[in-house]
């Protein structure tokens, strides 16, 4: 099956994330679907914000590295201590994102 007629027959949209200079980031992206937005770096999942209930980290990846990090926070608009914070009283919640890719199993 067409990739493009997924997207289209799911009505997902992806874009890259979009720098301060209004840049595509290459490597970082916004997929739009029916239930959230996620936010994937590289191939991973790292965060999705759902239309209701609580943001979703993934629990493994969510602070992976610097440019994870840098570029979730933009995503979120959240710092990373803020991020912290939500996690800690409940208002962000872990979970694993990447339950398929983390098993090769799509």
């Amino acid at each position: 099956m067409n990739i493009q007629f997924l997207k289209k027959l799911m009505n997902i949209q992806v874009s890259n994330l979009i720098s301060d200079s209004g840049n595509n980031i290459a490597n970082q992206f916004s997929i739009t679907t029916n239930k959230g937005r996620y936010f994937q770096s590289y191939e991973t999942m790292i965060a999705f914000v759902p239309y209701h209930g609580l943001v979703q980290l993934d629990s493994n990846y969510w602070n992976y590295s610097r440019t994870t990090s840098k570029y979730r926070n933009k995503f979120l608009g959240l710092t990373t201590d803020q991020t912290k914070k939500q996690i800690a009283d409940g208002t962000i919640k872990l979970t694993n994102l990447n339950k398929y890719h983390d098993n090769d199993k799509f």
